[in-house]
């Protein structure tokens, strides 16, 4: 069944019987759902559950290129061999790059 989004849509006979001034908001009627704080005291103020990681250190284990894997020269980061597109004199680039 076709629709014409053009024509005029019919309202419902409790929204046509309405006059403006009710579905209008209350002229007195006051905001309190705004916030004023400085988002600088927020993030301040803000603690994650046991937060004080200061005196941690990262412990990464770094592994080194392995032979079925290469860098591209676009990128710079290290794919699988099976994402390699294309190789000219030495450098390689990948899929995503050439894409």
């Amino acid at each position: 069944m076709a629709t014409d989004y053009d024509a005029p849509r019919a309202l419902p006979e409790e929204e046509q019987a309405l006059p403006l001034a009710e579905l209008a908001p209350a002229k007195g009627a006051t905001r309190t759902d705004t916030i004023d704080l400085d988002e600088g005291e927020l993030a301040d103020a803000f603690e994650l559950p046991g937060a004080d990681l200061s005196s941690e250190e990262l412990q990464v284990e770094i592994v080194p290129i392995q032979n079925d894997e290469f860098t591209c020269m676009s990128c710079f980061l290290v794919h699988h061999r099976s994402q390699l597109a294309r190789e000219t004199n030495g450098q390689k680039y990948c899929t995503e790059c050439e894409g």
